[in-house]
């Protein structure tokens, strides 16, 4: 079974431009992910994927790498998968664009094939109605899935919907790839990108809608985008307080045999509770 990395914010960059895949890890998000989709034009696929698979065999690129890969069923998601199978083990997951229970099990079948070590992640991007609908069996489709991410930009252009940094358009969508995401003990999902990268006052709105709902971490498509997003889903001070007084309460209610412990305000907590709080602890390093 894949490991299970969780990552508050991921940055895409083209896969095809050396300088920004180099020069990336630097910027500060939790993880890159090297684009050989949509910011690759089909006639540069071939190279680019040659050349990031070598930057990656040099050991080149530092910090926790993602690529991207194309959808299952195009012409080029076996030849991303044969490319990148020398540098699978720089890798922590490929990406899989226009996720479906099939395109996940075509994946998880070329990297059989190519020997991928067990511990190389899915991470399936869910962007449109039916990859909404079916997130749940998309996670069921390989154990190698560990999170989903969400794509708005193709799901609203089916829907016929604006986006809008308050994010009602798209709330039950998100929502459902929350609740989807649990029911199949993945990780919270990542929210995808905020794309006007000159409005901050809007990004700071989407990181907030998607933090509210439950998502663990949000993709930026520049490097500015990152400060706000970490601020956003970093716990405040109040909540890591609350957070240790959970479990010191908890660990002395053990200490007597109860499962259940009570907080200096009265609030009665039990085990979920106490999971969480310790969730909030070790994402934070508290």
């Amino acid at each position: 079974m894949a490991l299970r990395r969780s990552y508050r914010s991921v940055l895409f960059v083209p896969a095809d431009r050396t300088d920004r895949v180099l020069s990336a890890p630097s910027r500060g998000a939790d993880a890159i992910v090297a684009d050989l989709e949509d910011a690759v034009a089909p006639d540069s696929k071939a190279g680019a994927r040659t050349s990031l698979a070598e930057l990656l065999v040099a050991g080149r690129v530092e910090g926790r790498v993602l690529v991207r890969v194309n959808a299952a069923g195009t012409p080029y998601i076996a030849d991303d998968v044969a490319a990148l199978a020398p540098a699978f083990g720089s890798l922590e997951a490929l990406v899989l664009p226009m996720s479906s229970p099939d395109g996940v099990a075509e994946l998880h079948r070329l990297l059989a094939a190519h020997d991928a070590p067990d511990d190389l992640a899915i991470v399936a991007i869910a962007e449109t109605a039916a990859g909404i609908l079916d997130a749940r069996e998309t996670a069921a489709a390989s154990t190698r899935v560990t999170q989903m991410l969400f794509g708005p930009a193709d799901l609203s252009a089916e829907l016929g919907v604006t986006v809008t940094a308050e994010g009602t358009e798209l709330a039950h969508a998100r929502a459902h790839l929350v609740l989807a995401s649990a029911a199949a003990g993945l990780l919270p999902p990542v929210d995808g990108p905020y794309l006007n990268v000159d409005d901050s006052a809007g990004l700071v709105g989407s990181v907030r809608v998607a933090r509210t709902l439950g998502f663990g971490g949000k993709a930026a498509i520049h490097p500015a985008q990152l400060p706000a997003i970490h601020a956003e889903f970093a716990p405040d001070a109040a909540t890591l307080d609350w957070a240790r007084e959970v479990v010191a309460a908890a660990e002395a209610a053990a200490a007597t045999g109860s499962g259940v412990a009570r907080l200096a305000d009265g609030t009665f907590v039990d085990e979920p509770i106490t999971r969480r709080a310790r969730a909030l602890l070790a994402g934070a390093g508290a």
